[in-house]
């Protein structure tokens, strides 16, 4: 039976999502600059979300890390707008029902801070994450929402909130 345990981030999880997100991203062949990769961010995920408006919850499988995902304020837009960051999995975790269970995390913790919209961008090889997104309500953009930085990212997604009373 598999014991699944979604939590906020800690400090110490750091080194542990820092190499999940960069394996997953190397399993895909996604290009190291412009991409998620690089982020200096990505050393430091528990500090980068221990600000306002920012939320990072990490998956444990039968007591190990397998990943995580998080909200921010979309970076370089101005409104009520997070965005959908850093989520990644395992392969061990991918399949199971975790990914819906982390998304709904992450956006009822969105509207819980007052966001409108949630957005993400992702890559074009990423098909069956594309599919969870649009399962989880997410409707394609022509265009990028911000400046997030990640110019290998040419696929954007957007999902209208439920405004909530802050």
């Amino acid at each position: 039976m598999l014991s699944v345990i979604i939590r906020d981030i800690v400090p110490g999880d750091n080194e542990r999502i820092a190499f999940i997100i960069r394996s997953v991203l190397e399993d895909f062949n996604v290009p190291k600059t412009g991409s998620t990769y690089a982020d200096e961010s990505l050393n430091h995920m528990y500090e980068s979300y221990d600000v306002k408006d920012a939320h990072y919850f990490v998956v444990e499988l039968n007591g190990e890390l397998i990943g995580g995902a998080g909200i921010s304020q979309l970076d370089n837009y101005k409104g009520k707008v997070c965005e959908l960051q850093k989520m990644y999995l395992l392969p061990v975790a991918r399949g199971k029902g975790i990914g819906s269970r982390l998304i709904q995390l992450c956006l009822e913790k969105a509207e819980e801070l007052g966001y409108t919209e949630c957005y993400l961008e992702t890559l074009p090889g990423m098909e069956v994450a594309q599919k969870l997104y649009e399962k989880n309500g997410f409707e394609y953009l022509d265009n990028p929402m911000g400046d997030t930085g990640h110019c290998v990212c040419p696929v954007w997604m957007l999902k209208k909130l439920e405004e909530k009373a802050k």
